[in-house]
């Protein structure tokens, strides 16, 4: 495979020529004789970069793009190059898809930027046209707000925004199909279809040709994030302020997802109801296992007070307790609390009273002695 790319590549550039015009009117083809770049697989999305320092004055700006070997997408680098005379400006290449298969749109040199696909290759290409710089009495002007001019000694410079002076957030690389851009030419670019144009220089074909023997810019390798992203020169794939990719585009048709929101509201939703479901079970069982203790407290007593020993212990047990309670509590308290004794004394000689009364029919207090009955010398129990 490494031994057919660059022979493949060397034919491809040997008769490749002049952007051509379609039959349709949003496309153009690059007359590339009987072979013809074009590949049945969309190229992957455009990488995440940024722009080198323009190395001197007079250079200009071709963003990177990815060529096809009829085996792989591999990444030309987007450079700065010099223009083949004064007064032209570049069209950058891009791919349509037509009847089936993806081709490649060559670009060209001309006095006008006409139509490259809608594609954002960021950097003054924003889809249609071009805010990086212009022509005034021969000599180009840059767009400082839009190009990387560093600290090369340049005097024409001018600033103008642009609302996109990056990539954006569509990395969409292909014009067509399912998952490209849908922008169609507008009046003015099929009339500069029509103009003389001119093509790639002998830089700009050198520049792809060291980028198709690079094994690290195929996409199958790199993955969409190639590491030599864009240079200051072309062909110059080493040395300083060769940019590497920072982020790998999203696939085709990604970028359709978050606008709608609907995603991550969804995702939202979601986050909040998994501690509520794992709550209220806790909730439940909090409760439940504070009331088993208590409940199971009450119920033990309850049986050893049923037996009449255990109320006459209970009752003995009870008196001894208050007694030093009631012995207590004049030392705390007042004197005032003396006078209820003989009341409390009174009290306590009522219940032997009520022995020979059994007969009464009072029914309190009879019931500590029906307690009693069974035992000998007592009545029987009814």
């Amino acid at each position: 495979m490494q031994k057919l790319r660059p022979a493949i590549i060397a034919i491809l550039l040997a008769t490749c020529s002049l952007a051509l015009p379609l039959n349709s009117a949003s496309a153009q083809s690059c007359a590339c004789g009987a072979i013809g770049i074009r590949a049945e697989e969309p190229p992957p999305p455009l990488p995440d970069y940024d722009q080198p320092p323009v190395p001197a004055p007079g250079y200009m700006w071709t963003p990177g793009y990815w060529s096809w070997n009829n085996e792989d997408y591999y990444w030309v680098p987007g450079t700065w190059v010099e223009p083949p005379r004064p007064g032209v400006l570049w069209t950058p290449g891009y791919w349509g898809y037509s009847d089936g298969v993806y081709l490649f749109n060559q670009g060209y040199w001309g006095p006008h930027v006409g139509f490259y696909g809608g594609i954002s290759y960021g950097y003054g290409y924003g889809g249609s046209g071009y805010q990086g710089g212009r022509w005034d009495n021969g000599a180009f002007f840059y767009n400082r707000s839009v190009n990387n001019v560093g600290n090369t000694h340049i005097t024409n410079v001018y600033n103008e925004k642009m609302v996109v002076n990056n990539l954006t957030i569509n990395h969409a690389s292909f014009n067509g199909g399912a998952g490209g851009i849908t922008a169609k030419p507008t009046a003015e670019e099929e009339a500069v279809a029509k103009e003389p144009h001119e093509k790639p220089t002998s830089a700009q074909l050198e520049h792809r040709r060291k980028a198709s023997t690079n094994e690290g810019a195929f996409a199958t390798t790199n993955h969409g994030k190639p590491a030599v992203a864009a240079t200051p020169r072309p062909g110059a794939l080493t040395g300083p302020n060769v940019v590497r990719a920072k982020a790998a585009g999203a696939p085709a048709g990604a970028e359709e997802e978050p606008k709608g929101a609907n995603a991550p509201a969804k995702d939202l939703r979601k986050t909040p109801e998994k501690p509520d479901v794992g709550a209220e079970p806790k909730t439940e069982v909090k409760p439940s296992v504070e009331k088993t203790p208590a409940e199971k407290e009450p119920a033990l007593k309850e049986p050893v007070e049923k037996t009449p020993a255990a109320k006459d212990r209970n009752e003995k047990k009870d008196l001894d307790e208050k007694k030093p309670a009631m012995k207590e509590a004049p030392k705390d308290a007042v004197e005032q609390k003396r006078p209820p004794e003989p009341a409390q004394k009174e009290v306590r000689p009522a219940p032997s009273e009520s022995k020979p009364q059994v007969a009464h029919p009072e029914p309190p207090k009879p019931r500590p002695e029906k307690a009693e009955c069974g035992h000998p010398g007592e009545p029987a129990c009814h």
